[in-house]
């Protein structure tokens, strides 16, 4: 599911409060509105010191509230607060985390949240002193107490100048939250997913490592979405930049070379309903790497002697014949040639349920690219070949066979 679909006709109330972080709420509801959500945003008194109604009545297309007797419907707090799916409050001040905490309703911003019954995701915005403050880390756990999510605050430097904890987190992690709230339902909720993304590493020297081309975005793209679908997801990642890129609400496991990878694996997957096996993990390493570097003048006739790197996927199969898991155990064939019956006899061989297979020699496709054109094969003899699309379609089309099986 990707981030339209997740959102699209989702009713999401925003909530503005005064804070110097409100241009960045701006930012938000069009992020929000571009991807499918109605977006019904409420502005307190202070915050209409820095932002306007129409800044956002222009992005989202639909009005902004800010008095709590507007005379164009009746009483407004409950219609708000019963038809939204998900209230955020972006940023929140120290008062409105208080007023929050207290049960305070004195403006249309608070009643509304007294009123609401959908999930509500706050994100603290204020001076570094003032978030540190006892009485606010009280408020804090009063909040959280009530199932309130509270994203950030961030660190770095702030309106007074002082850097510290305060900061509002920008908009594209706010929809990283968003998205997290609204899968809660979803199909794999309750279900474990690890997933392992980029290349490993294999060091020669301190400084040089045998690798591949492996960017990890196909990896990402699908802890991404099983994200969407409900699932807990553990992320196993190799060093690339793409990689790197942990989504919000994902459990990061950072590994270098493939016995890195084959431990964090095999401890993720004592617990884990599924496994991708999306790494691009190196068949071989150096067998004794040099503790310093290796000096030019030492490698006009340098040789490098290797030994064959563990399958992770076997020892994953063999594990599960103690342990019953993980339930499902999907891996990926990047193949330059033959790419249909090699995919088949890897699957066969590591004893998956499902292999996804992709021809490395396509140009719009496989590494350093955001697109794939993919086949996926499947243990009973299925075989689906997928059209050209990025990869988070991939993703999404992986996801949804999963989704399948435990729903069947």
């Amino acid at each position: 599911m990707n981030q339209i679909s997740l959102l699209r006709d989702k009713h999401i109330l925003l909530g503005v409060t005064g804070s110097i972080a409100c241009y960045k709420a701006i930012d938000l509801a069009s992020k929000l509105t571009q991807a499918g959500a109605l977006v019904d945003v409420i502005l307190t008194q202070s915050a209409q010191q820095f932002v306007t109604p129409l800044a956002f009545q222009a992005v989202t297309g639909r009005q902004a509230y800010t008095d709590l007797w507007g005379t164009d419907a009746h009483v407004i707090h409950i219609g708000l607060g019963e038809s939204a799916d998900l209230f955020v409050i972006a940023p929140c001040t120290a008062d409105t985390m208080a007023k929050l905490a207290h049960g305070r309703a004195d403006n249309l911003l608070t009643i509304t949240a007294l009123a609401a019954r959908c999930p509500l995701l706050i994100a603290p915005a204020m001076d570094g002193g003032m978030w540190a403050h006892a009485a606010t880390q009280a408020n804090v756990k009063t909040l959280a107490a009530r199932n309130v999510t509270i994203a950030g605050p961030a660190e770095g430097r702030m309106a007074s100048g002082l850097k510290g904890k305060g900061r509002l987190v920008e908009p594209a992690e706010l929809m990283g939250h968003v998205r997290l709230m609204l899968a809660q339902a979803n199909p794999l909720a309750g279900k474990h997913v690890v997933v392992t993304a980029g290349g490993t590493q294999e060091a020669i020297d301190p400084v040089r490592f045998i690798s591949n081309h492996s960017s990890g975005k196909q990896g990402v793209a699908l802890a991404q979405a099983a994200l969407d679908a409900g699932a807990t997801v553990t992320l196993i990642t190799g060093p690339t930049a793409a990689a790197r890129s942990t989504p919000v609400g994902a459990t990061r496991v950072a590994i270098t070379s493939t016995l890195d990878l084959e431990q964090a694996t095999l401890a993720a997957c004592q617990t884990a309903d599924v496994l991708i096996m999306a790494a691009a993990v190196a068949d071989y390493r150096a067998a004794a790497p040099a503790d310093q570097k290796i000096k030019r003048a030492q490698m006009s006739d340098l040789s490098v002697q290797l030994v064959e790197n563990p399958d992770i996927t076997i020892a994953v199969a063999n594990q599960k014949k103690q342990l019953g898991n993980p339930l499902l155990t999907i891996g990926f064939a990047a193949e330059s040639q033959n790419l249909l019956e090699n995919a088949q006899r890897k699957l066969k061989k590591k004893s998956l349920d499902l292999i996804v297979g992709n021809d490395i020699t396509a140009k719009d496709a496989g590494f350093f690219v955001d697109t794939n054109r993919v086949v996926l094969v499947a243990k009973d003899g299925s075989i689906e070949r997928l059209p050209l699309q990025s990869k988070v379609a991939v993703s999404e089309a992986v996801i949804d066979w999963i989704s399948n099986q435990f729903s069947g």
